[in-house]
């Protein structure tokens, strides 16, 4: 029993930086979007997507080194991700970040479903990954309006 234990854990933790890494993606795409703006649009990005997804990211990342520490796991480093071709354009990079985004949410929507949070007893890790999900929840609708507005 105690291997099962262990190994739901493992697989918790798998899938917290799996979506983390999505959220990595996500601000890499958005970084490259940034360098191609204007700056009242640079700056209209980095405050509606970039800001909420950097949170996200950092607390996904909390969350995962806090999980991993409690329960003696090892730990991770999360590695910077590429952020695609910078022929993608503006409207792409933001694109490819709300897909990514939409990626990790729908990873740790699927996590929670499964109740294994619940399983291990782990309130810190529920509680975070509540918070990422709060965090991303809006970055659809942001990145709509940004993109919709590139331009005026």
């Amino acid at each position: 029993m105690a291997y099962d234990t262990a190994q739901a854990r493992q697989e918790l933790l798998d899938d917290v930086a799996g979506a983390a890494d999505e959220i990595g993606i996500a601000l890499a795409a958005l970084g490259e979007a940034y360098e191609q703006l204007d700056e009242v649009n640079a700056d209209r990005l980095e405050e509606e997507l970039f800001r909420p997804l950097q949170s996200a990211y950092g607390r996904a990342r909390r969350t995962h080194a806090e999980f991993a520490a409690r329960h003696g796991l090892p730990g991770r480093a999360f590695e910077p991700a590429t952020p695609g071709h910078l022929s993608q354009g503006v409207k792409g990079f933001v694109d490819g970040a709300v897909q990514a985004a939409a990626r990790a949410d729908g990873r740790i929507a699927a996590l929670q479903d499964s109740m294994r949070p619940v399983e291990v007893g782990d309130a810190e890790l529920r509680a975070g990954l509540s918070e990422v999900r709060r965090l991303l929840g809006d970055v659809p609708v942001r990145a709509r309006e940004l993109v919709r507005t590139l331009g005026r």
